[in-house]
């Protein structure tokens, strides 16, 4: 059983999934209830909406889904922002705060430190050598973290989400170059609305391997689903009408941290 899909490439630019994988292995689907069986909370078609935007991009993706464990999580369990609603590394609800277990089925200390060998530690060390290799093909690697999420959660956040959600960890994990690059962008882009460190400022990936002092650059990107699915309801299906508009603005971004990378890189970072 493959917990991540790697392709490899010689881009500085490293795009990486920890959202769209489905894979539930029977022993924990069995201890799901209903609603936890409808996997809701994924980022729907991610992967295929950024397929082939950048060739030269490494790409990871985890195949295990986030409700087995959530790959953008602490391993320590320690929350991304106190104080707020938010689900846990080994979720317990949903992103409306609705229950996924069967009663008497939640995952208990030693269920979610096997999921922790499993799952979660394999996928980081992949992400964690290709950031190595990366660097030292160009002096500096920029993890891209791609994301998605329903544009009206009560639950989680105040309103309608803005469709580009950039976090960057108010500015500490990349370089202010990458975040103008994706901020240009987004924020330009017609018929599109945009924020930089908003409601999300960026999960663990990004809050973790972000050091910008050490030529290594991460930012996250949340986009609303309204932005590329016909509806953000089951069955969560992809507009490729949407998306081919969105894959334009995306492209650039990419392109343009990229470009802004190999500058980084000239200079001697």
């Amino acid at each position: 059983m493959a917990v991540f899909e790697l392709v490899q490439g010689s881009s500085p630019v490293i795009l990486a999934f920890p959202h769209t994988g489905m894979l539930v292995p029977p022993e924990i689907w069995e201890r799901l209830n209903d609603n936890g069986r409808l996997l809701a909370d994924t980022d729907w078609h991610i992967h295929t909406l950024y397929a082939g935007l950048l060739p030269n991009a490494t790409t990871l993706r985890a195949t295990f889904h986030r409700y087995v464990i959530d790959a953008n999580r602490d391993p320590e369990g320690k929350s991304l922002y106190p104080g707020q609603n938010t689900t846990d590394l080994v979720p317990t609800t949903d992103f409306d705060g609705l229950p996924i277990w069967k009663d008497g089925a939640a995952p208990a200390e030693g269920d979610i430190s096997a999921r922790l060998e499993a799952f979660h530690r394999p996928y980081h060390a992949a992400l964690a050598a290709e950031i190595e290799r990366v660097k030292a093909l160009h002096g500096v690697a920029v993890v891209y973290d791609c994301h998605s999420i329903r544009s009206l959660i009560p639950f989680l956040f105040e309103g309608r989400l803005p469709d580009f959600n950039i976090g960057t960890n108010s500015g500490a994990s990349c370089d202010g170059a990458i975040e103008d690059a994706a901020s240009g962008v987004a924020q330009t882009a017609e018929g599109f609305s945009a924020i930089v460190n908003g409601r999300f400022k960026g999960g663990w990936t990004t809050r973790h391997y972000g050091c910008p002092q050490e030529g290594v650059h991460a930012i996250q990107m949340e986009l609303s689903q309204k932005s590329h699915l016909a509806t953000e309801t089951p069955p969560f299906a992809y507009d490729a009408g949407k998306a081919e508009t969105l894959r334009i603005y995306l492209q650039a971004i990419l392109t343009r941290i990229e470009t802004a990378a190999m500058a980084l890189t000239s200079k001697g970072e």
